[in-house]
């Protein structure tokens, strides 16, 4: 493998010293002012820039196999490295579901011969993610993240508690997508203040933060590692904080466009429309608070993209989902860091280090460390065009926000997979 050496970078924050890293082999030699080359290494000019570790996305929709209309783990990996991420951990509603080694396989190897980054699958809970019968979890283990059935809730406390006990035995975690489906109502958006002046059906705090309550009481019974995602709510929010106090192994993740956007700031259009929905203002300054206190441990894109036809229909009809992975760092020091939410080294562990930790990732930009960095422009301010975007799925309530932190290349495991510098 090529020796790289990037230079002429801020080496970990904004006011980080200038200096350069050498990398061999696909791991970080040696990173600091001092730092040369080696002959007949490849050089990249990080002008200025900001050198990160790679970042870690713990819940993407790559789409593929089944829905390659949508996005391709080809597309979906090059958006990830346009948006400085060097691993990013794939949801299993996908046709066929990977809840048996041969549709898991069939993952593997698209993964294996298209993807730019790093891919780790989640294997579902339930076989067909339908919640009525386990996947075989200890079989699939050692080649997933973790087990999921995003998209929709284990509704049955037994199967869960099942789930549960299964799931702990093999050491992954269990990343639930927290909803009371019957508590949802057809709806499409919060069950707030805009859904009742423009008559639309709600969806109400309550689906999501019922099944956090339930969940967490399972886990603390059992002992499985469970993390919670895309939280939205402050009640979800509080759960997680006891829980944490009581000693229960629980994690958690929100999104940029939560921590961006509340349902006072919604539009009539299908790019305001995921779920968990946005919530109220209230809920928003929980999960600021969350984000900065430690109650919640990573921020997560929650990339769902869908063709343009999708989400095309308005907040009643269209599709739920937005894509994020192109947008997810810049939202977060826009929206995060620049107002004093939360401090520059706090959304690095948001975004990559405590990512890392939980799911066993490899990689940053420390010696010894595989090699996963990505180089950042904080300074200079960029307009949200989807027209842009690398991903399939052009959908995003940031579409004319001015945001900062825009990437400019990527490394993972040692090789350059994206630069516009």
């Amino acid at each position: 493998m090529k020796n790289l050496w990037i230079y002429n970078a801020r080496l970990g924050a904004p006011d980080g010293p200038l200096g350069s890293i050498l990398i061999s082999d696909g791991k970080v030699v040696a990173a600091g002012p001092e730092v040369g080359p080696v002959a007949g290494a490849e050089l990249l000019d990080a002008g200025g820039n900001v050198a990160i570790p790679g970042l870690v996305d713990l819940h993407v929709h790559l789409r593929e196999p089944g829905f390659e209309y949508k996005e391709t783990i080809a597309s979906g990996t090059r958006a990830a490295a346009a948006g400085g991420f060097t691993t990013v951990c794939a949801m299993p509603n996908i046709n066929p579901v990977p809840d048996d080694m041969p549709s898991l396989q069939r993952q593997l190897d698209i993964i294996a011969r298209d993807a730019l980054v790093e891919v780790l699958p989640y294997a579902s809970i339930t076989r067909k993610r339908m919640g009525q019968e386990l996947t075989d979890h200890a079989a699939l283990a050692p080649y997933v993240a973790g087990f999921s059935d995003d998209g929709t809730g284990v509704d049955s406390e037994e199967m869960m508690l099942a789930a549960m006990k299964s799931i702990a035995a093999t050491g992954r975690p269990l990343a639930e997508h927290c909803e009371v489906q019957e508590l949802v109502r057809g709806g499409c958006i919060h069950d707030g203040e805009f859904a009742h002046a423009h008559g639309y059906p709600g969806i109400c705090s309550e689906s999501e933060w019922r099944e956090v309550e339930r969940n967490i009481r399972l886990a603390e019974q059992t002992g499985c590692p469970l993390h919670i995602c895309h939280v939205s709510t402050k009640e979800s929010c509080e759960l997680i904080r006891q829980a944490k106090a009581r000693g229960v192994n629980v994690t958690g993740e929100t999104g940029a466009h939560y921590i961006a956007f509340c349902d006072a700031d919604m539009q009539e259009e299908g790019r305001f429309k995921m779920n968990p929905p946005l919530r109220t203002a209230d809920d928003r300054e929980a999960l600021i608070r969350a984000i900065a206190d430690g109650t919640l441990d990573c921020i997560a894109s929650d990339h769902a993209p869908h063709s343009a036809e999708e989400k095309s229909k308005g907040l009643k009809q269209s599709a739920m989902g937005v894509t994020g992975l192109e947008l997810s760092l810049p939202a977060m020091y826009t929206y995060g860091v620049l107002p004093g939410h939360i401090s520059f080294e706090r959304m690095i562990e948001l975004m990559a280090t405590t990512p890392r930790r939980i799911f066993g990732i490899q990689g940053g930009m420390q010696p010894g460390m595989r090699a996963d960095i990505a180089i950042v422009d904080f300074d200079t301010p960029f307009t949200v065009d989807p027209a842009t975007f690398l991903s399939q799925g052009k959908a995003t309530p940031f579409e004319g926000c001015e945001l900062r932190g825009k990437v400019r290349a990527t490394v993972c495991n040692g090789k350059l997979v994206y630069t516009s510098l």
